[in-house]
């Protein structure tokens, strides 16, 4: 009887991650995406974590340029604000 418990156990277990270790996956991302900050990394190295990050996190381009502005150091935010163009991506 244990065994077909355990069968069980593991069929549940399988299941339970198919239906939401991919939701799981995608908060624990937004997380990290909210507590990023760009410290004393060059704006390139931000770029490249933000991005690595932000692949399965759910996210849309706008909504992540608006983190991506949001977690970056206040001097670049202050120049691009007083910027002529707006940013449409974050490549930009």
């Amino acid at each position: 009887m244990k065994e077909a418990e355990f069968v069980l156990a593991g069929e549940f277990l399988l299941e339970f991650k198919k239906e939401f270790g991919e939701r799981d996956e995608e908060s624990a991302k937004v997380m990290e995406l909210k507590r990023l900050k760009q410290k004393g990394r060059t704006i390139e190295e931000f770029v490249q974590e933000l991005q690595r990050i932000a692949r399965g996190s759910g996210y849309e381009e706008r909504t992540l340029i608006e983190e991506f502005k949001k977690r970056m150091n206040r001097a670049i935010r202050r120049k691009l604000i007083g910027a002529e163009r707006l940013l449409t991506g974050i490549e930009q």
